[in-house]
């Protein structure tokens, strides 16, 4: 039963996965078509990011009172609503309009479900439940691209839509599991609060290393998400790639991210965290340098991959590192800055280069990754350095 309700929850993280790379991958053709400057994709995805925020500063509230399978069902519900509009929208501002629900829908999805994870699974699982993540946004620039071909987007968001209107209905048909699962695991429950209670007091180790771990969070975000909805137009307007082409590209960036959290599953029985999270910010700062380089288009496409392979292991390995850092006292209340450090970044750093894009070039755009990754890892070896001086007076 526990293996049935994973399965479920790992086909609605690939439901959280599906619109994350769909505007990057479409606005190329959406832009002409709906008359928009470049800049507002910057700014729709800014709102889709600041729903994201408020829900996810408030689900667990929500899940206290409706728990974790409504929740996560409405949540689903919305996303599919928002898609299915997106197909519709017949300008910018209702495409702003639709990008609300869409953020409030994948904040709580995000938030609720990793909760659960990290509370009823092997750590492993985080790993791989990003994995499906990835499987997401892998396939959605994929599906999109079939469609832009012909120059009709609003039929790649409306096939999406269907996708994640079918997911909420698999949702709605699992909740008597849930109940089973709330059932059998209520004892366990009950352990956990009381050792939850019992260390609630303990010391904050390395209370002077958050904001160094929050720093790698916002740039860790800022990398992915600028790569994700800049990456496509990049191509088409520095490169001379073609739409469809391009969106194909950034779904094989998608797919580094996919198969190298897929096999950091494994990696994790026999590396550290900490060794994991260097290990892949040194590779993401390797391919946004490859980007960097006045090279023909196809090194772009290697040097998407390997970013996408570099950023692989870093955010479900930051997450599961919370609680060495800081102790386990203190690591639900730090988890939640984190991720609301990491939606910061989502929300201001790719829009940011939508207006220096508007304003000088787009070409700026590997420069900006490089400086991003380059932070991210300035951040962690800082942080690294202050753990190594308190496990060395310990």
């Amino acid at each position: 039963m526990a293996t049935l309700l994973l399965i479920i929850i790992y086909l609605v993280f690939i439901s959280l996965g599906l619109p994350d790379s769909l505007l990057g991958a479409a606005w190329p053709v959406m832009q002409h078509d709906l008359g928009a400057p470049l800049g507002a994709a910057g700014v729709l995805s800014f709102t889709v990011t600041i729903g994201t925020i408020v829900s996810a500063l408030s689900t667990s509230r929500v899940v206290r009172r409706i728990g974790t399978a409504r929740t996560t069902l409405i949540s689903v519900a919305m996303t599919a609503g928002a898609l299915l509009g997106f197909s519709a929208a017949p300008s910018v501002i209702w495409l702003m309009v639709f990008a609300v629900p869409l953020g409030l829908g994948a904040g709580a999805i995000d938030s609720a479900l990793n909760h659960y994870v990290a509370g009823h699974y092997a750590a492993h699982h985080m790993s791989w439940l990003h994995c499906f993540w990835g499987v997401g946004v892998t396939v959605s620039p994929m599906i999109m691209a079939a469609y832009l071909d012909e120059g009709a987007w609003r039929d790649g968001y409306l096939t999406i839509g269907i996708i994640q209107s079918g997911i909420a209905a698999l949702l709605l048909m699992s909740l008597p599991l849930w109940k089973r699962m709330v059932k059998q695991r209520s004892g366990e429950g009950q352990a956990v609060a009381a050792d939850a209670s019992a260390g609630g007091d303990g010391k904050l180790k390395n209370a002077a290393g958050v904001k160094y771990a929050l720093g790698t969070f916002l740039f860790y975000c800022g990398v992915e998400v600028t790569a994700g909805l800049w990456g496509s137009s990049y191509l088409v307007n520095a490169k001379g790639v073609s739409a469809d082409d391009a969106a194909m590209w950034i779904s094989i960036y998608f797919g580094g991210i996919t198969i190298g959290r897929l096999i950091n599953g494994f990696v994790t029985f026999k590396y550290s965290s900490r060794t994991l999270i260097r290990a892949g910010e040194i590779i993401t700062l390797a391919g946004t340098l490859l980007l960097l380089l006045p090279l023909p288009p196809a090194f772009s496409l290697a040097g998407f991959l390997i970013t996408g392979l570099g950023l692989a292991p870093i955010f479900p390995s930051m997450l599961h590192e919370t609680p060495v850092r800081f102790g386990e006292a203190h690591a639900g209340r730090i988890m939640g800055w984190q991720m609301a450090t990491a939606y910061t970044g989502a929300a201001l750093l790719p829009p940011l280069f939508g207006w220096l894009a508007g304003h000088v070039t787009i070409g700026l755009f590997p420069l900006y990754m490089v400086l991003m990754a380059a932070a991210m890892l300035l951040a962690t070896e800082r942080l690294n350095r202050l753990l190594r001086r308190r496990e060395g007076g310990a």
